[in-house]
């Protein structure tokens, strides 16, 4: 194990047991049934990408089948409270069912899992259970989970969420610090019946988040994925108020990887499997007056190989930064600026309505052998409505769509080829108690 995770546990041990500065969560446990949570949420998802042909790696152009899915879901999470005591105790189950819409033959972009001969399923079901100890400020969950964290995110951006499997522990013993460690030994993706649908041998994770006042947060974290790769993650914000309609955020992230050499590497320019390096930063500001914000960000790749996640540790979602749409803008050495606008209509009468749109440009991408200058570009928008109150309170539906072109050199067989893509969520949630 690392010594920096080393580290964050020997804190977390002795965070638990020293006096904590504020109130202990443990000591205000109501006990099992009375802290008990239960919520379904129904999800109605349809995913177009509408793929244009592209040209491979070999200069040919080469037609993309149609990969739209439509299918309905039920996620569900019940959750007991903890049991009273200097120790508390409580479980859970977490899981979702889903059947497809339509027939579907053509499933394949992480909403549907497919047979072997390719074919969508019909109907599927997932999901596992979990325990929680909890000392203080300090919480231990063991079993499935949806994680959130920069260096192991679960993809929830699909129909239904990825799962992890292992142990956490977070523990807020010091007023205004988070810390967390962690590992996990399985990871089944959306499309994934097969609970360790990636064959994750080992992820160890430490972090921790500090709030130094309401306007300055940073963070740290770390992953050491087994045979795969060793990702760090840094974060520091800064809001600026300037009076109390407007004000200035700034950000700044990075992450720092190296790849194992058993690791598959995205657009490499190098073939000393032994010395792959990765350094991935981004810059933005945002101007917030009333209900519009402005961001203006830029993202810089550095290193002998494009930023990757997927089969070295998650499903493509552990990319906390500013330029990630449908693409990411990770190619190899390649910068990106972006523009993106936001406004919630709720400053003109119509709450819970918001638009986003956003513009991304990146530039001085590597391909090896090919050229050291391909671009791509990605033209983005997202309208959502949530419901404000009534029977169907806090039901939601989004529309998104993505414009994404990029030049011949860095088409489908680099990275992801020219697309037009339509995303659309009908959300419905219920509370069981």
């Amino acid at each position: 194990m690392p010594k920096a995770n080393k580290l964050t546990l020997a804190v977390l041990i002795n965070a638990a047991l020293i006096t904590s500065t504020y109130a202990s969560e443990q000591s205000e446990a109501k006990g099992l049934v009375e802290d008990a949570k239960g919520d379904i949420l129904f999800r109605t998802g349809y995913l177009n990408r509408d793929k244009k042909n592209y040209i491979n790696q070999k200069g040919e152009e080469v037609p993309v089948k149609d990969t739209s899915s439509y299918a309905q879901t039920a996620m569900v999470k019940l959750e007991t409270g903890f049991t009273q005591g200097l120790v508390g105790f409580g479980a859970g189950i977490i899981g979702d069912a889903s059947f497809k819409l339509g027939s579907n033959n053509n499933a394949g972009n992480g909403m549907i899992p497919q047979h072997p001969d390719g074919s969508a399923y019909d109907h599927w079901a997932r999901g596992g259970g979990f325990v929680k100890a909890r000392i203080s400020n300090t919480t231990v969950t063991y079993g499935t989970q949806v994680l959130d964290l920069p260096v192991l995110a679960s993809n929830t951006t699909r129909l239904v969420p990825e799962y992890f499997e292992g142990v956490l522990a977070t523990s807020r013993e010091i007023d205004g610090l988070e810390l967390t460690a962690g590992k996990f030994t399985k990871d089944q993706y959306s499309d994934q019946i097969n609970t360790d649908g990636r064959k994750l041998d080992r992820a160890v994770v430490w972090g921790a988040k500090y709030k130094f006042d309401d306007n300055l947060n940073a963070a740290y974290f770390g992953l050491d994925s087994k045979n795969k790769l060793d990702r760090h993650y840094i974060n520091v914000n800064y809001k600026q108020p300037l009076d109390k309609d407007s004000g200035l955020t700034y950000d700044l992230s990075a992450y720092h990887t190296k790849w194992d050499e058993k690791a598959t590497t995205y657009s490499s320019t190098t073939d000393d499997l032994s010395n792959r390096k990765n350094t991935i930063w981004a810059l933005s500001t945002t101007y917030n007056t009333g209900p519009h914000s402005v961001m203006l960000a830029y993202q810089q790749n550095n290193g002998n190989t494009g930023y990757d996640y997927g089969e070295n540790a998650d499903g493509a979602q552990s990319i906390y930064l500013p330029n990630s749409y449908l693409s990411d803008f990770i190619g190899n050495s390649e910068k990106s600026a972006q523009l993106q606008y936001n406004v919630d209509f709720g400053g003109y009468g119509v709450p819970g309505l918001s638009w986003t749109t956003a513009f991304v440009y990146g530039w001085d991408i590597k391909v090896k052998n090919v050229t050291d200058n391909a671009q791509e570009r990605e033209f983005f928008n997202q309208v959502k409505y949530t419901v404000q109150s009534g029977f169907a309170k806090d039901a939601s539906l989004r529309l998104r769509h993505s414009y994404y072109r990029a030049s011949d050199a860095y088409q489908a067989g680099n990275y992801i080829g020219d697309t037009n893509e339509w995303r659309i969520w009908l959300d419905i949630p219920v509370k069981l108690f």
